[in-house]
């Protein structure tokens, strides 16, 4: 992908009206992404009862008036909003829900994504770059690229950075060091609780990071604790979510005294 200050760059995005989303948009049209100077043209995809909610997100891009935001437009076919992609963010994906095996969660998903490798590989840029995010995301990135055999595999790519920091934190505050002090960290696996934090080539502070943890530590407390990182901040948040809502409940109550 060749960046120019002629022509918008133009970047699709799946699950455009979700949370992460949201959190990825206001940087693209900032120049977060490729630089203060690159105009940007995003193209917004959402399923069709998503759409009156990716149009208050859309409303909103426009209300910061970017200059970097050369056009925008929101879509439910993949055939439309990843015409000529540069880059494809795919976001959006099914998620797991209570009782919901997980055969059926990769099935759903198998056919999202296959629909989407198709669209891909119809009209996007041959030249595009696509970051899978959506859970299971390695599984999902597999599908995808399996599906858009018209482009190279070495341009999509399966995003576990979140793991890889959470990693990546762990280790810093076990060896007291800073995170940018550590290099090598490799995650293996999808997002779950079979991944496999792999620390066989890290390094800290200059030296390999298995000479200065015990394999205890690594095998009874890192790999557990990033495997079940999401599910325990779950916990938690619901545990505060549950604590304030007694709190306000109480407050509403001597209120009402």
């Amino acid at each position: 992908m060749t960046k120019s200050k002629g022509r918008p760059i133009r970047i699709a995005v799946s699950g455009a009206a979700g949370q992460i989303s949201y959190s990825l948009l206001f940087r693209l049209i900032a120049g977060d992404l490729l630089g203060p100077d690159q105009a940007v043209a995003l193209q917004l995809l959402e399923t069709k009862a998503a759409l009156p909610q990716l149009e208050g997100v859309a409303m909103e891009l426009q209300d910061c008036a970017s200059p970097l935001l050369a056009s925008l437009s929101c879509h439910d076919d993949p055939g439309q909003a990843f015409h000529e992609a540069d880059v494809v963010f795919l976001v959006g994906a099914r998620p797991r829900t209570a009782g919901m095996e997980r055969g059926d969660l990769l099935a759903s998903n198998a056919e999202i994504f296959s629909a989407q490798g198709r669209a891909l590989n119809r009209v996007a840029s041959r030249d595009v770059r696509v970051l899978v995010v959506g859970n299971p995301v390695n599984t999902n990135t597999l599908i995808g690229l399996r599906n858009a055999p018209d482009l190279s595999a070495q341009n999509f790519s399966g995003m576990t950075r979140l793991d890889h920091n959470r990693t990546m934190s762990l280790m810093a505050h076990q060896l007291g060091c800073r995170t940018d002090e550590i290099s090598g960290v490799m995650i293996w696996g999808n997002h779950s609780t079979t991944q496999f934090p792999d620390l066989h080539h890290a390094r800290a502070r200059g030296r390999p990071a298995l000479d200065q943890l015990s394999a205890g530590w690594y095998e009874e407390t890192l790999i557990p604790t990033v495997r079940q990182r999401g599910a325990e901040r779950k916990k938690q948040k619901t545990l505060n979510n549950n604590a304030a809502g007694k709190r306000n409940e109480k407050n509403k109550n001597e209120a009402k005294q």
